[in-house]
Order: structure tokens, then sequence, then C-alpha cells
């Protein structure tokens, strides 16, 4: 069916000129829409034709071919997209053949048997006036909605409320779908709840994750079978600034879907995005007005951070509450995933806020860069412990569903009392990602949870880590370049396999004699003898510490 303006079949079956004529096949297709009028004088035009004409011809012509060349012809028709074939049957032959007849009505494409004695003309110059008469028409609609649907955002109307005047023009229901944070919005109109219910499943598997169509720039446009029901549906992408929010999807359940559906769903669209840009400048002002506060509040001057205490009553926070900083950084990575991240960070705001809200939780939520500051307040002194672990896990599957591509890590500092502290949770939430990345099988990482790494990665330790480090593996490492071989792996597999030699020739593919050995030359090399109990911790933490210095 084309999507384009003009008048249907069944309009031009109801014109004086066609008074005449019948209707022989394709009784399911008088809804086609027919945008153009051209004749046929041979089969040739099909090359040039375009979808949405109505072909006008004569039997003559049509019985030149055989059976097989006809029915060819037919096919051809429909597939290309025509509205309907008018044909002068009489006087070139008696009837069409039935083969025709029921392949037509197979192909729901209508067949007009036309009175022999009407002109081409008349009717082409009949169904030229309908259809530039209702073009006119649906532009002056098409303003109308237009001036709907701006009336609808300038008096501060919602999405929902311009899902309503969609609806409404559509004749059809609607359901609109906004990505982030996701909300749904359904406008069924007379539709039934059941039906209601297999409508929104069928959006849903709009975003089958095993299909790239919700990922499409452009109408998405089909069939799709509904209680055992085919019914054509219409999705058209919302998109700004090169990136697709969310979608409109609307289906044929009551009147058909044509060109004019189609302007109007484009024109909602459009609006849309407007009222979403709105909210996100409204959002990037907000987190502007949120980073320079947590700014003054990590920051070391105590000028500053008086004036974040002042401001403090403006985000609902009490200078005296138990503070928890998380911080979440992605990585250096491809610069388009990088790009949506960074992209989408003012949109995901409502998405944690609500899931603040939902675990009963204080929150405060900032963003630069390419990092995320969730810092969250509790009136008592380890209140949050099990909240916190509880949102902190919600979070990480939150980001696992909605960035898969994204290479981040959240970590999370220990609490503090008062406002001024924060500066100290983010100080532990920024060491637990740098620790973080030496543990790649975790995503989200306590710096209470980090051991002996608690102690290793203070800054002011650096020398001494670096004196330490010489003294235990150093040697090891550069026996391992000089001879090309595995002693560190050798020493890593004894402290995870607790000093098992057979499980560990086994993970080193080594023979049991050989594995021993290294233990020796490990002895001989580092002068600690790993069987003792305090040269075996410095060996162990020697490791820890290579992580650490990334060497």
């Amino acid at each position: 069916m084309s999507r384009q303006n003009g008048i249907t079949v069944e309009d031009i079956l109801k014109m004086e000129c066609m008074e005449k004529c019948r209707l022989i096949a394709g009784f399911n297709g008088i809804y086609n829409t027919v945008s153009k009028v051209n004749i046929m004088a041979d089969s040739e035009i099909l090359d040039w034709i375009n979808e949405g004409e109505f072909l006008l011809t004569t039997a003559y012509s049509f019985k030149l071919g055989g059976l097989e060349d006809q029915k060819s012809f037919i096919k051809e028709c429909s597939s290309k997209g025509l509205a309907g074939l008018g044909i002068k049957v009489y006087p070139y032959l008696e009837m069409l053949p039935q083969e025709i007849i029921d392949l037509a009505n197979r192909l729901n494409f209508p067949i007009i048997d036309l009175y022999y004695g009407t002109p081409f003309a008349d009717i082409m110059t009949s169904v030229f006036k309908e259809i530039f008469n209702k073009q006119t028409s649906l532009l002056q609609r098409l303003e109308k909605v237009h001036e709907q649907l701006m009336n609808v955002v300038l008096e501060g109307g919602s999405i929902e409320d311009i899902g309503r005047v969609t609806r409404e023009n559509l004749r059809n229901p609607l359901i609109i779908k906004i990505g982030y944070p996701e909300q749904w919005f359904l406008q069924l109109g007379t539709v039934d709840a059941e039906m209601g219910g297999h409508l929104l499943e069928d959006a849903k598997r709009f975003y089958d994750p095993n299909s790239n169509k919700s990922m499409e720039y452009k109408l998405n446009e089909g069939i799709e079978i509904i209680r055992g029901v085919p019914i054509r549906r219409m999705v058209m992408p919302i998109i700004l600034k090169d990136s697709i929010y969310g979608h409109i999807f609307s289906w044929a359940a009551n009147t058909p879907l044509g060109g004019f559906d189609l302007s109007v769903l484009e024109n909602a669209s459009t609006i849309i995005s407007l009222d979403i840009l709105k909210q996100l400048s409204v959002r990037d002002v907000e987190n502007r007005y949120r980073w320079e506060f947590l700014e003054d509040l990590l920051s070391m001057e105590e000028r500053r951070k008086e004036k974040a205490e002042e401001k403090a009553h403006l985000f609902q926070l009490d200078v005296n509450d138990h503070f928890v900083l998380i911080l979440i950084h992605i990585e250096e990575q491809e610069k388009a995933i990088r790009k949506d991240f960074v992209h989408g960070q003012t949109s995901l705001y409502s998405s944690l806020e609500g899931l603040i809200e939902s675990h009963n939780l204080k929150g405060f939520i900032a963003s630069k860069t390419d990092s995320l500051y969730v810092l969250l307040s509790f009136s008592q002194k380890n209140k949050g412990n099990v909240a916190l672990k509880a949102f902190s896990k919600d979070l990480e599957e939150f980001f696992i569903y909605h960035f898969k591509e994204v290479n981040y890590r959240l970590g999370v500092g220990r609490e503090y009392k008062g406002l001024r502290q924060v500066h100290k949770s983010y100080e532990d939430s920024v060491k637990a990602i740098q620790v973080g990345t030496l543990l790649k099988e975790r995503k989200i990482i306590f710096f209470e949870d980090l051991g002996v790494y608690k102690i290793l990665c203070q800054d002011h330790l650096t020398e001494e880590l670096e004196r330490f480090y010489n003294k235990t593996i150093e040697p090891l490492v550069k026996y391992d370049e000089k001879k090309s071989t595995e002693l560190i792996k050798t020493l890593e597999y004894y402290f995870e396999y607790h000093g098992n030699l057979k499980k560990i020739s086994e993970a080193l593919f080594t023979h049991y004699n050989t594995t021993l050995y290294r233990i020796e030359r490990i002895k001989q090399i580092t002068g600690l003898n790993i069987e003792c109990s305090n040269d075996r911790l410095n060996l162990e933490i020697g490791l820890k510490i290579k992580n650490i210095l990334n060497r």
C-alpha cells in the first residue's frame, strides 16, 4: 500500500465517470491510495511507473501475450506498489481469464472493468481533480495538526498530551516509547484493554536485541500478526542530536494507515524531539550548578567548602548526615561508544534518580565529561550499609543492560560523617576504580572490600612501595626478561593454588619437577624462603605492589 497522499480506489469507484464500471478483482485492496493516473500503451511502462499509480489500459495490449505473460504482468504491478488497474475488457475480450481474477484476489490487487464508452481522458481528469482536492484538504488538515501539537508544547503539555492529540488525528491506537529514562505512553482510544496489551507486547518485541530495527533512522513499516489478524504497523523514530531517543508506534486497528498518517507521525516525532530537547536543556543547566557545587565540595580550600555548605539546602542535603560517594567512570575506547555514553549522561539522570528513590535513599547526581558522581546521604552511621549494597547491585545491572558496549567501572567510597568529609569518600572511590582495573572481572568495587589494597594504594606510600617492590619482585621480573622464563607467573599461581605444586604444574602445563625447580630459583634470586610465613607474605604483597605500580 502506498503511503503517498491521494484518494483511494474506493473513492474512484464512486465518481460519476465510473458509474458503468465495476470492480471485478482485488476487493480487499480498495483502500489502496491513488496518487497518480497513467495510461499503458504497452507493458514496458512498468519500467518507469511509480508506487501509488492507477494504471489505465485496454484488453487489446493485455491479450497480446499468453496467460503466463498476463499473470506475470499482474504480479509485477502488485510488487511495484501500483494502487490498481483499470482495464477496458470489452470489446477485446469477453472477460478476463479466471486465473487472472483469482491471482488479483490473492494479491489484493484491485482490477476495475472500465466501461468501453468512457474516454480515458474523462477518468484521468476526474481522478486528478479529486487527488488535487484531497491533497489540498490534507495539507490543511496537517497544518491544523501541527498547530494543535505546537499549542500543546506552548501550553506546557507533556509527551502524553502530544500522544493524545496525535492519536485523535490518526484515529488509531498509539504507543510512544522514550528511551532515557525508559517510559511508555499508551494512547489506545477505543481499543479494549486486551487488545492494548497485545499492542504493547508487539511494541516491546520491536526492541529484540537480535534485530537492528530499533537502531534504524527511518520509518519502519510492515504487517504484524495481532491476535491472529494481520495489522499494518508504522514505527517512527524520535531523533535528536543524531541519536534515537525513542519511537512512536501506530497500528491500523480502526482505519488504514496512509500518507496523511505518516505525515502526522513525522510531525509528532519532531514535536516530541523539541520537548525532549527542552528537558535536556533544563537538565544541562541543573547539572552545571550541581557540578559547580560538587567541585567546591571536593576542593581542599576551606573557603570553597564553606561555600558548598551554604548551598547544601538547595540540593536537599543535611551537612551533618553521613555520606558515601559513588564514581562511575568510562575508560578509553572507541569514540562512537564513548560518544553514546557521554551524550546520554544528561538523559540518564531521571533513571538514576528513580533508582535512588526506589531504594528510599537521599541522593545527588552530577556529571562531567566521562564520569558520573552519585552522592548518597544517611541520617545515621552504618544505617545505609545494606541499602547501599542493594542499590549498587541494581546500579550495576542498570549499566549492564543499557550500556553493554561501554567499558566502565563503579567505585564506591567509604562512609564519612559531615558534608565536608565527602572529598575523602571521593578519594576512596577513585582508588577503588584504580585498583579495580587490576581486578578485571569486577565492574563494581567497594573501597571497603579491597583488603590490603586499601593500604597499598595510599598516595603517600608510593616511594616506600617502590623500594619494597625493588627488593622483592623486581629481581624476578628482570630474570624473566633476560632468560625468557616464567618465574613471576609461577609465583602468581603458587598463591592462587595455595602452594599445591600439582595444581600449579597443571595450570602452567609443566612437569612437576620443572615447577619445583622454579620455586627453588625464586628462593635463590630473591633470597626469600617461600616456605617461611614472613617471606611468603612479603612475596605476595610484592606481587600486589607490582600490579599497583603497573610493572
